[in-house]
């Protein structure tokens, strides 16, 4: 049990370097200062930065395909389905840029020698969960699973562009001119006819 909260912990305060700094504060140094043990204590659960970060991610991909399947479900028809659809997934990645950043904008940067084991179980898990994502709002849209399928996708790709954007306009401190809420409507006007 106490191994559980340590592990925990490391990840509690992962996520508030993470906010606070951005990912450089993120540090198996930091971390360890913080938590009052030695690095090796934070190495142990942890061994490199690609598996705390995916520790971190995996729960908020979790969230956001959970999401989709609440907001989707029992929707009348495509249109309904892909306007609740951007609305629940904008909502959610707007309310917490740092968690979006975490979520689509870190794991690229990360790189692993070839052929380490724990990409594939990380792998394994990410499309297990974005399969979960995209076959519930695919299951809205359409009788060809495939169609179906790619355009669930695009869907999910411009509500990611949406935040990205919001992201960018949050970092270089350049705050766009309409509100998220009004960008959010515009999605869904657009993509719904």
């Amino acid at each position: 049990m106490a191994g559980a909260k340590t592990r925990d912990l490391i990840l509690d305060i992962a996520r508030d370097l993470l906010t606070g700094g951005g990912l450089g504060a993120v540090s198996f140094g930091s971390i360890a200062a913080r938590l009052g043990r030695s690095k090796q204590a934070v190495l142990y659960w942890y061994p490199t930065k690609a598996d705390l970060l995916a520790a971190l991610f995996l729960p908020w991909l979790e969230e956001e395909a959970a999401l989709t399947e609440n907001a989707v479900r029992n929707a009348p028809d495509p249109e309904e389905a892909i306007a609740r659809f951007v609305r629940a997934i904008a909502a959610f990645h707007l309310s917490d840029l740092t968690r979006f950043r975490a979520m689509y904008v870190l794991p690229q940067t990360l790189t692993r020698g070839a052929g380490d084991p724990r990409d594939s179980q990380v792998l394994d898990r990410v499309h297990k969960i974005t399969d979960r994502l995209y076959a519930a709002l695919a299951a809205q849209l359409g009788p060809d699973p495939v169609a179906a399928r790619q355009q669930a996708l695009a869907l999910h790709s411009a509500v990611l562009g949406l935040s990205l954007m919001a992201g960018l306009a949050e970092g270089l401190d350049d705050p766009l001119k309409h509100g998220n809420q009004a960008m959010i409507e515009a999605l869904v006007a657009r993509l719904t006819p």
